[in-house]
């Protein structure tokens, strides 16, 4: 849990200082054919990402639909910066590194949020809000990522040592059987040995039977001559 604050505080310095650098400007966007007044907020992550953030995102602000990263909220509720409800319009573009999310406010009639009117602040606000919640969270992923990571990677040194200290375990096993081999080894020599030794003085004796007993037949061929 420790590691993790860490991580979780570093990411929170991280967001803070990327949250400052976006810039919300206000301009125009054409969807579908109709031109819509609103702001934009470029944010330094995938376009997938930026989706999957803003769709969580605006979900308190009412029930929408989307289309090819287009979203709508006809009765947005939206206090901050309408008292009644906003047609809701939004658009999330980018690719792998860059998003830009659009977003237009019609108060009723084609009155749309701009800058110089009373909810501009309002708009500006509730999109930096969520560079900063999507930032954050790409950075605890990205972070936490890199711990689960650093998790499997201890976990296989772990199984590593486990694997080892079996070795090393079956090692010794093996070399006590080795050396209880070499120790009969020695003992068969030794008998062999004396076997050797033994045999020397058995052929000594039969070769001494064998000259008596060659003598013998000598003696008794002599006999009938």
């Amino acid at each position: 849990m420790k590691l993790r604050n860490i991580l979780v505080s570093v990411s929170l310095l991280l967001t803070a200082a990327n949250t400052q650098a976006q810039t919300v400007y206000a301009g125009e966007q054409t969807i579908d054919k109709q031109v819509y007044k609103g702001l934009f907020l470029t944010i330094p992550l995938s376009d997938k990402q930026v989706e999957k953030d803003w769709e969580e995102y605006i979900k308190s602000f009412g029930r929408s639909s989307s289309s090819r990263g287009t979203y709508r909220i006809t009765t947005a509720d939206m206090k901050d910066i309408s008292a009644e409800p906003v047609n809701f319009t939004s658009q999330v573009k980018g690719n792998k590194k860059s998003t830009t999310v659009f977003t237009a406010y019609d108060l009723g009639g084609g009155n749309y949020v701009s800058a110089g009117n009373g909810n501009y602040d309002a708009a500006d606000k509730m999109l930096k809000d969520f560079a900063a919640k999507s930032l954050y969270n790409d950075e605890v992923r990205v972070a936490e990522e890199g711990f689960n990571e650093s998790q499997k990677n201890h976990q296989k040194m772990v199984k590593k040592g486990e694997t080892l200290a079996r070795d090393i375990e079956n090692n010794k096993k093996e070399k006590e059987k080795l050396l209880r081999k070499i120790d009969e080894n020695a003992k068969e020599l030794e008998q062999l040995l004396k076997d050797v030794e033994t045999n020397k003085v058995d052929q000594t004796t039969a070769s001494t039977d064998m000259d008596n007993k060659r003598k013998n037949v000598e003696t008794v061929k002599a006999k009938k001559q």
